[in-house]
């Protein structure tokens, strides 16, 4: 049996918070022709499809990596992390429910880049409009960043964060100059680093 499985992630650009994958299989009844590219859907759209698509997959994983890893490894690695790890638990669910000998997966990931795997996998392009089961992915991810944003805005309040979801927004940039960066601020990232107390030292790996 082969299993096609969708690949997305979001939260690459915003000065805070993670940077959140998500991975997963449908199942072959559910009608995913009305679902899009995330970014194209309202709030209350993304919701009301992330609970269906959640209902109606064979095997999901999201999975978040903070602001010190984005640091420490730098965005893009950070966001390539967050989808290896989201497919490897894809991999392990289905595992689990046919054997290791019973199934194979194929994984579509939205970008340009393939990734090392031991899954065989394929970039494409604007894939998240295009590609429903990479859309779904792209929903669910956005969902559950936006409930991690909400969640944060009450730990690191100041910051807007429940509206802008982290992006440098001028009322977020703002914030950031006048209160300086919380825990939760990328701190390599142009417009936090600039607003650091020394000493702060950005690893190679991050610039």
């Amino acid at each position: 049996m082969i299993f096609l499985a969708g690949v997305d992630e979001v939260g690459r650009g915003p000065l805070a918070g993670p940077v959140t994958a998500c991975c997963l299989v449908l199942k072959p009844t559910f009608d995913a022709q009305k679902l899009a590219d995330s970014k194209e859907l309202s709030a209350e759209q993304r919701r009301e499809y992330a609970s269906e698509i959640r209902a109606n997959s064979l095997a999901l994983s999201v999975v978040s990596v903070g602001p010190r890893r984005i640091e420490q490894i730098n965005i893009l690695q950070a966001s390539i992390l967050a989808m290896r790890h989201a497919i490897l638990r894809v991999g392990r669910q289905l595992t689990i429910l046919h054997g290791d000998d019973t199934f194979s997966l194929y994984i579509l990931t939205d970008g340009n880049m393939r990734m090392e795997s031991k899954f065989p996998n394929e970039p494409i392009v604007k894939g998240d409009k295009h590609i429903k089961v990479i859309s779904a992915a792209s929903i669910v991810a956005k969902v559950v960043r936006d409930d991690l944003a909400q969640k944060l805005d009450t730990l690191y309040p100041g910051y807007g964060i429940s509206s802008h979801k982290g992006y440098a927004t001028a009322f977020h940039r703002e914030a950031v100059s006048t209160l300086g960066p919380s825990r939760v601020h990328r701190r390599t990232f142009a417009g936090v680093r600039e607003f650091l107390q020394p000493p702060f030292i950005v690893s190679e790996a991050s610039r």
